[in-house]
Formats: structure tokens, sequence, C-alpha cells
């Protein structure tokens, strides 16, 4: 986000514990004012503990929480201006879709056509019919509730809004059109959205910047573009999309060799004189096979094992002769690579394609 943006959200030091178990251990964030922040980990990393903790369903063992500059640690949900988007959704079955989406506005006794005239615009702006009003919620698809659910946390006109997985039970063409469709509630509104999701594509797609959570750690935080290119380690490298990686050590300040093979690696920015080992990271679309490989100066030999098709691209399986290793190399699907499973074939790549990171 940018700089001018003020800072809506603040956590400092939230640690969580269940017992001798640390759930969050020190998670220090702020969360601009307008931003779409995502946070992204594996099962058991501390997600869902941490969005609980943010809309007051639980409190954390220590460190603060401040929105607008007020604590409010022992603020409960109910008292706080903000709301959650369920992975379940939980609307109310046996209600109507307009009395799902009017419901934070009835319980605070806003008029009831003030109401209704709140709730039309919701719908309009959610891209659902006004005749969707006298609906009964038994009757929507799975993509309409959850625009319905997200009109319902709308009403109550919140400072920010949570999302805990609410596209996760969703087939993909549906989960792809919310995915743009959120981003593009979040333009409309200006709110602040915090999003939580296992899906590394939802956080690239949608989010301004995203937080890696893994094992309680924050680990990292920084736009689509920095997580991706310039991760701070292996793990995050690794849990952002499929990587070649070389377990390295330090030859000089230019080159590193894989410990595995041998293989001397040229890199292109100078190492820290503190540098001895850690992991080269290329990912397999800057990767290149076959003749334009030969011509670069970090290659490798294998035996081309198998493709895979990825839309709009195809993925090459190259295994090590020597051993069990494989590398991935991926290309347009209009510009296959033209060899044949059980071939020898040469894979390489630029100095300038590689990422060193700490184990």
């Amino acid at each position: 986000m940018d700089g001018g943006h003020a800072a809506i959200l603040k956590l400092q030091g939230i640690t969580k514990k269940f017992g001798t178990f640390t759930a969050l251990s020190n998670v220090d964030l702020t969360i601009s004012n307008g931003e779409f922040f995502t946070l992204v980990g594996p099962s058991g990393s501390g997600k869902t503990t941490l969005i609980r903790i943010l809309v007051g369903m639980d409190h954390p063992t220590s460190g603060e929480i401040r929105l607008k500059g007020e604590v409010i640690n022992d603020v409960p949900a109910n008292k706080r201006p903000t709301c959650m988007v369920f992975q379940n959704l939980a609307l109310f079955p046996h209600k109507t879709v307009g009395e799902n989406v009017e419901f934070a506005m009835k319980i605070a006794r806003v008029n009831p056509q003030v109401r209704r005239t709140r709730a039309l615009e919701l719908l309009e702006l959610l891209r659902l019919p006004a005749d969707f009003y006298a609906k009964n919620i038994n009757q929507c698809s799975g993509g309409e509730r959850q625009r319905i659910a997200l009109a319902r946390a709308l009403a109550f006109d919140p400072e920010i809004l949570f999302f805990d997985e609410p596209l996760s039970a969703l087939d993909y063409r549906l989960r792809k059109t919310l995915e743009k469709e959120l981003k593009d509630i979040h333009r409309e509104t200006g709110k602040t959205f915090v999003y939580i999701t296992h899906s590394l594509e939802e956080a690239m797609v949608m989010s301004d910047r995203i937080g890696i959570l893994n094992e309680g750690e924050l680990i990292q935080i920084g736009s689509p573009d920095d997580i991706y290119n310039r991760p701070k380690n292996k793990f995050v490298a690794q849990f952002m999309g499929e990587v070649n990686t070389f377990e390295v050590e330090r030859i000089n300040s230019r080159k590193v060799r894989d410990i595995e093979t041998g293989l001397q690696i040229e890199i292109s920015s100078a190492l820290g004189e503190n540098f001895r080992s850690g992991y080269l990271i290329i990912r397999p679309e800057v990767m290149k096979i076959g003749p334009a490989a030969e011509k670069l100066p970090n290659q490798l030999h294998g035996v081309l094992f198998n493709d895979y098709a990825l839309g709009s691209r195809i993925q090459y399986q190259v295994r090590n002769e020597r051993s069990s290793h494989h590398w991935l190399v991926e290309r347009l699907q209009d510009d296959p690579f033209s060899g044949n499973a059980g071939e020898s074939v040469t894979i390489g790549w630029r100095p300038q394609d590689s990422m060193l990171v700490d184990h």
C-alpha cells in the first residue's frame, strides 16, 4: 500500500498459547486503512487462531492489538467495528435473502425502510437482482450465498472485514470469478479487507500485501511480487509455488557449488561476506531447455522424464542421470519443446534468474 495510508490495525508481540503449545509467537503486523491484506500458510500455521483473536473470538496470551491507536484486546467481538465472513458463511437458512442482509441492522434497531433500502443497494453492489430480496436462502447457489454473506457483512458498515477461507468450498471456475469480484468490491467500497486462505493463487490475485505464516511465526510480509520474486527463505520460496532447489555453498563472491552434484553455478549479485551456505532457487518458468539452454552459463544435463499440460503452459520434468533428483522447466503451449521421453537434454538458466535464500 501507499505509504500515505494511515495504519488502521497494529499487532505488537501477539502470542497465543494453549497449555504448552504455542500457536502464535510474537507476531508484529501493521495493516493500512483500505488495504487488502492476506494471511497465507499451511494447515496448523496459526492463521485461524490469529483471525479469531483479531475479531475478538479469542484473546492473546500476551501482546497488544490496536485499532486506530486504541487497545482492543478486551473488547468483545460484538463491540468491535469489524465483521467476519466465515468459511461456512453462517447464513440463516430459514430467512430470506433480505432478512439475512438486514440482520445486523435489525439488531441495531434501524428503521425497516432504511434497512430495506440499504439491503437493495448492497444486492446491486454484489451483482444480485433486486428480486433476490424476497428469495429464500435455500434457493440460492453457492456463489450467490457468498455474495449474500458479503452483503450482510457490509450492511454492518464495519471498519475492517475479516474473511476466513470463504471460497475454499467452491468449484474452480466459480472461485476464479469471485476472486476478481472480491477485488473489485474492495476497490469500490474502500474498506479494509483481511483475508485468510491456504490458496496461493487467491492471495496473489487479490492482495495488496501478503503475510506468510508458518508454525505460529510471521515469516515474511510483502507485495505479491516481493513474496514471489524475493522470498526470504527456502520455506517461503517453496510455499509460493513449484521451484528448483539447490543446496549450495560458497566458492567465491560470484559462484556457488551445488552440494549434491558439485555443479558450479554463476550468480549475478555479489555474495555478502557472511554467506557460507544456503539454497539457490530457480523457478521453472525461467529455465530453458534444449538448444536455448546450451548458450547459457549455468547448465545441467539429464533425461526428459515426463511432461504435464498446465493450461497455457507445459511443464517438463528432467531427471538427473545419476540420482533421483529432478528439475522442472516450463514452456508456453504455443512454444513446446520437441524432445521425447527418455532423451538426454540440456537445461539452463541465466545468473540473474537465481534466487539465494537462507535455510
